[in-house]
């Protein structure tokens, strides 16, 4: 708790009571943008896995003949 203590002073002496808040937004909106980026490139890889099982499952498939033999 201390060391948090001590940051905020060295922050609020190098920029200033009024740049604060700017910053927290600033580091607000980045943390939001970072979250999002997370979200999407999850569900990217989701697809990919889920397309990549597909495709398995179809040439791992037994395939069926089309032709039967002639029956005599």
């Amino acid at each position: 708790m201390q060391e948090m203590l001590v940051i905020f002073l060295i922050v609020l002496l190098l920029f200033g009571a009024k740049k604060i808040p700017e910053l927290a937004r600033g580091v607000g909106k980045g943390m939001g943008e970072f979250k999002k980026a997370k979200t999407e490139f999850e569900r990217e890889i989701q697809a990919g896995e889920e397309e990549g099982k597909r495709e398995w499952d179809e040439t791992t498939k037994p395939k069926e003949s089309t032709t039967s033999a002639p029956k005599d």
